[in-house]
């Protein structure tokens, strides 16, 4: 036992240093980057396919989420946050976050693989592409559309392991809301989405406790939650520091082409599934 949870501690903080590096580069600080790292961790450790993903998963929500809360202290304080928005959609995200931590519990690793897939590939080709530019309308849809927006933003986060700030700040600047306005209030709906998140992942993991790794709470990773924040924090303004060097453009693409491979990892993986 203490020689696994060794390796597995050796493991999580070599890839705490990926993910802040790669954080800081990027300038993300969520799932994107995390949950593939953790994939590999956990691989090498020996946790099974089954419920590999989902591990993952919760871990990195679990991660974000002093992160999402900081976050969203730092945009409110500048007056920066959508009211509206977050009341429309705090409530439909978790409702999507709740359906996507039950079906951790049942669904096979498959599920979240290819919806991570499927999400990477929208938001790299948002940056490959350069989103911004593109507005479907200069107002916001009706009360309806913009709850089941939230509900989709929390179902897909709640099943890649992201606070939503990518989808979020998408769905905002396509009808036609300010970039600061639409990350400040991405940081916003983080923070329901993340806690939520978290505790979902917990309740649903007990019962597989079995096949998990040692200093596991539900599909929570302990030795991943305790090493991966503070080691990634630490590390990130070395990424940083070389996205100074690069152009916006050329970073955008950058990222776009990271997720792209991390897409095109998780499908490697579910060719023998196919």
């Amino acid at each position: 036992m203490a020689g696994e949870i060794a390796w597995l501690a050796a493991g999580i903080l070599a890839g705490g240093v990926v993910a802040g590096i790669l954080a800081g580069l990027f300038g993300v600080g969520g799932g994107g980057v995390i949950v593939p790292v953790l994939y590999e961790v956990f691989r090498i450790a020996g946790v099974p396919d089954s419920v590999r993903m989902q591990l993952c998963i919760g871990t990195s929500l679990a991660i974000i989420v002093p992160t999402t809360l900081r976050s969203y202290q730092t945009h409110k304080t500048r007056g920066l946050v959508l009211p509206e928005v977050m009341r429309l959609w705090a409530l439909p995200a978790m409702a999507g976050v709740a359906v996507g931590s039950a079906l951790a519990a049942i669904a096979p690793g498959n599920l979240f693989k290819v919806t991570f897939v499927a999400v990477a590939c929208v938001i790299a080709a948002k940056f490959l592409v350069g989103g911004e530019r593109f507005v479907v309308g200069t107002e916001l849809p009706g009360t309806r559309a913009m709850r089941g927006y939230g509900f989709v933003i929390g179902l897909a986060s709640s099943l890649m392991g992201i606070a939503g700030g990518s989808l979020v700040t998408m769905a905002l600047t396509l009808y036609g809301r300010p970039i600061h306005n639409a990350v400040a209030t991405a940081a916003g709906l983080g923070v329901p989405i993340t806690v939520a998140g978290t505790i979902g992942y917990v309740l649903a993991g007990l019962p597989h406790l079995a096949r998990l790794p040692p200093l596991s709470l539900g599909f929570v990773s302990l030795i991943g939650f305790a090493l991966i924040a503070p080691i990634s924090s630490w590390v990130a303004p070395f990424g940083a520091r070389l996205a100074y060097k690069l152009p916006k453009r050329k970073l955008e693409i950058s990222f776009g082409l990271f997720l792209l491979l991390v897409a095109g990892r998780f499908l490697a993986s579910l060719v023998p599934a196919l």
